[in-house]
């Protein structure tokens, strides 16, 4: 794709956005130079649309961690059904899975996150990138890494994992919270830095490196900075941990989509490149020490909020 095809192409998404959905496929068809543009936006409108829900708890807006009453029953059940787990609150929702604080009562006593497949969401695909997160905290060994436990699926045969629950706050935030000086803040980046190296050396690029993806848990009095949620790590090969093919990155993700944070994502990964590599991972890094030292990310809020996504980018 040509920069004059990619500028059309954000041009054009930007204006969609703003027409309701009945309105969107004749824009398209009027607009756009081929199917393959008409198949490129679509497929940025689902993204959207899908990214506008990563933040909401996981019963919706109105939903108060903690008020079991709104808890999906019949998941709950299952999950505890064999007296191994049980759940604790709503940590968050993802956009194919729901994670839980829960407590491990066997074979050892501790606090997890376990992470599971939402109902209506287990498709092949969602599967496969849910194998695909799975394989991934599984071949990772690292302090600043959240740790996987174990695997398994549910009576109903929906696939969980168990990870190591991380208690903490964005990276950001602590170094406010803590007022640390420019020395310790850098000290904290290089533990950071330590451990997405861990990651490519691996052979993972993890894709969505933002304060709220690096959290500091104390121990003993000393900040321990965790990276987490590798939902939309690919590997640097193209080809996912544990495929069989290596074919089916390009099945997760449909090319020319682009997939992260804006704000933290690089110029080649807002582009929707498939042949991104680590140096994407230290463009976020970049973004994420740029706010770390100044107290502000580099595209603040309230330009997020009132510009459209081809301003942004």
């Amino acid at each position: 794709m040509t920069p004059e095809q990619f500028a059309k192409m954000n041009e054009i998404f930007s204006a969609v956005l703003k027409l309701p959905a009945s309105e969107r496929s004749a824009y398209l068809e009027a607009h756009c130079e081929n199917a393959e543009m008409v198949r490129k936006i679509e497929s940025m409108l689902a993204h959207d649309e899908a990214a506008g829900h990563l933040e909401i708890p996981a019963l919706g807006r109105d939903f108060h961690i903690g008020d079991t009453e709104k808890f999906d029953r019949q998941l709950l059940d299952e999950i505890e059904s064999d007296g191994r787990f049980r759940i604790l609150s709503t940590v968050g929702e993802g956009g194919f899975g729901t994670v839980f604080c829960a407590e491990q009562i066997k074979p050892v006593l501790r606090t997890v996150a376990l992470k599971v497949v939402k109902l209506g969401m287990d498709s092949k695909r969602v599967l496969a990138r849910f194998e695909s997160e799975r394989q991934t905290l599984a071949m990772m060994d690292h302090t600043g890494i959240a740790k996987l436990f174990e695997a398994g699926r549910l009576p109903s045969g929906r696939p969980y994992f168990v990870m190591e629950y991380v208690d903490g706050v964005p990276i950001t935030e602590y170094c406010l919270d803590e007022t640390l000086g420019t020395r310790d803040r850098l000290r904290l980046f290089v533990r950071v830095c330590n451990a997405v190296q861990h990651a490519h050396q691996k052979g993972i690029i993890h894709r969505d490196l933002k304060p709220s993806n690096v959290l500091v848990v104390e121990s003993d009095g000393v900040p321990h900075p965790k990276v987490i949620d590798f939902g939309i790590a690919r590997a640097v090969s193209g080809s996912l941990p544990g495929s069989d093919d290596g074919r089916t990155a390009l099945t997760l993700t449909e090319l020319g989509q682009p997939i992260g944070t804006l704000g933290y994502m690089s110029p080649e990964q807002t582009a929707g490149e498939q042949d991104i590599d680590t140096r994407t991972d230290i463009y976020s890094l970049g973004a994420l020490l740029y706010e770390m030292l100044t107290g502000k990310p580099t595209i603040e809020s309230e330009t997020l909020k009132h510009s459209d996504r081809a301003e942004i980018i």
